[in-house]
């Protein structure tokens, strides 16, 4: 199997995909388990947060670094030691005897997988030279998603029962071993002729200015919303924002491309991604609480009870591409925004007798939306780019999306814990979620009027003169 023939090429893609499915998994499997490792733990809501959010945070402070290493580095190298480390952080999770214990190894996790999933794109952007070839393979890709949405949470409640909360970790060891003996016997090694320069302190200042933001977010309850300590992670997040704004437009090849936000497509993807990514964090994160604490059902009747949403984002998954080629982005976004704020109201009012049918149609209509969110969330943002831009503009949106998912456990787990009962925490945080959804609305269509359109031409004007190797 090499990459000289098609069948080769698809066996790699194949390797690829097996390795981020595990990767992409965990964003679902690890949410089903969150009330037993609660009571198996003595976690609060605030462990329990950090367990979710430490994995996407890291994720998104370093997906941008992680796709420069590859370029800069050899892109099979990279990628071999990305499911290293991923493998290794799942078996400490695997052992951790305490939730402390866990949030660390869940750190160790993210960073293989902050270099698996933009190196990953980059070798099958290498190996696909044909762009037929190209196309299919990336909508393979795009599947991953929507699979591991419905294979996580049943996996993750089969798995809790029957063996306990430690064996969804157990489960990623196998599949990353074989990993990595199949790429490093298939896998060819390919660097980017030139590849972005390394700018460390973007870096330095992206972690302090998204950690500190989510941490205030997280612990600003239990601590105090005015305490010393809340107060000086505002005051650090605010600084790192604006020295990160001041270095950055200084800067030839910088880590985060701020001029691309002059681009209102661009701009209304990064914020419809944030804001559709929280809205699906809330919705992996409060959901299982809901089934199993509040309507008693089991891990693996709560992960059941979430295929609805998996089909109905795969499904529509599919159907955006086909809008967008023949409609425009409007539609897909539109539909979006419109169906996961109805669900959000829904779910806002759900008691603890909600026939369980309700809610299973409220979850698939919420999967349909998140399905049509995402395509046009990437084609929004590359819109009018020239190609040597493509890459890092959808880097940024990929980063945007951790960052929301992030940011929407870090929301919805600082409202339950504030609240008086659990509804009314569950039904607060559903509100804050129709308020972004609706915004995602006012967002399609503002990004796909003629006047936006013409400055995302404007923008990139300005960039034809400036190529810059693609990082992912």
């Amino acid at each position: 199997m090499g990459a000289d023939t098609a069948r080769g090429r698809f066996g790699i893609l194949a390797i690829l995909c097996s390795s981020i499915l595990v990767v992409a998994m965990d964003n679902t499997i690890v949410n089903v388990a969150l009330p037993v490792i609660r009571t198996d733990l003595g976690a609060s809501i605030n462990g329990l947060q950090w367990t979710i959010d430490a994995y996407t945070l890291v994720i998104a402070c370093f997906l941008m670094l992680g796709g420069a290493t590859g370029d800069r580095l050899g892109r099979k190298r990279t990628f071999m030691a990305g499911l290293v480390l991923f493998g290794l952080g799942s078996l400490l999770c695997s052992l951790a005897p305490s939730i402390g214990w866990l949030v660390a190894a869940r750190i160790v996790q993210a960073l293989g997988g902050a270099m698996l999933n933009p190196v990953a794109m980059s070798i099958i952007t290498n190996v696909f030279a044909d762009p037929g070839e190209r196309a299919r393979a990336i909508g393979v890709w795009g599947s991953i998603v929507g699979i591991s949405l419905g294979v996580g949470p049943v996996l993750g409640g089969a798995l809790t029962e029957s063996i306990g909360w430690r064996a969804i970790f157990w489960v990623n060891v196998p599949v990353v071993i074989a990993a990595l003996v199949l790429t490093a016997r298939y896998v060819p090694e390919s660097r980017a002729p030139r590849p972005r320069r390394p700018d460390p302190v973007g870096q330095v200042l992206v972690v302090v200015l998204l950690g500190s933001v989510v941490t205030a977010a997280i612990e600003g309850q239990r601590l105090g919303w005015d305490s010393p300590a809340i107060l000086s992670l505002a005051g650090l997040g605010t600084l790192a924002l604006l020295v990160l704004i001041r270095w950055e437009t200084r800067r030839r090849e910088p880590l985060v491309e701020l001029r691309f936000f002059r681009s209102v497509p661009f701009s209304s993807a990064t914020l419809s991604a944030v804001f559709g990514l929280a809205a699906f964090g809330t919705f992996l994160f409060l959901s299982p609480l809901y089934l199993q604490d509040v309507r008693g059902l089991s891990a693996l009747q709560s992960g059941l009870m979430l295929l609805p949403t998996a089909a109905a984002a795969t499904a529509a998954a599919m159907v955006a591409g086909r809008l967008i080629a023949t409609r425009g982005a409007r539609i897909p976004m539109l539909t979006a925004g419109i169906s996961m704020t109805a669900v959000a109201v829904v779910l806002a009012t759900a008691s603890a007798d909600t026939p369980l049918w309700v809610l299973a149609i409220a979850y698939g209509v919420f999967g349909m939306g998140f399905g049509l969110l995402n395509p046009p969330i990437t084609n929004a943002a590359v819109s009018g780019m020239p190609r040597s831009q493509a890459g890092v503009a959808a880097a940024v949106a990929s980063t945007s999306r951790q960052v929301g998912q992030t940011l929407g456990v870090a929301v919805a787990g600082t409202i339950l814990a504030a609240a008086v009962t659990p509804l009314t925490g569950y039904a607060t945080a559903w509100w804050t979620v129709a308020g972004g959804s609706v915004l995602i609305v006012a967002l399609a269509v503002l990004a796909t009027t003629a006047w936006a359109r013409a400055g995302a031409e404007r923008v990139a004007r300005r960039f034809a003169d400036e190529p810059i190797a693609e990082p992912v």
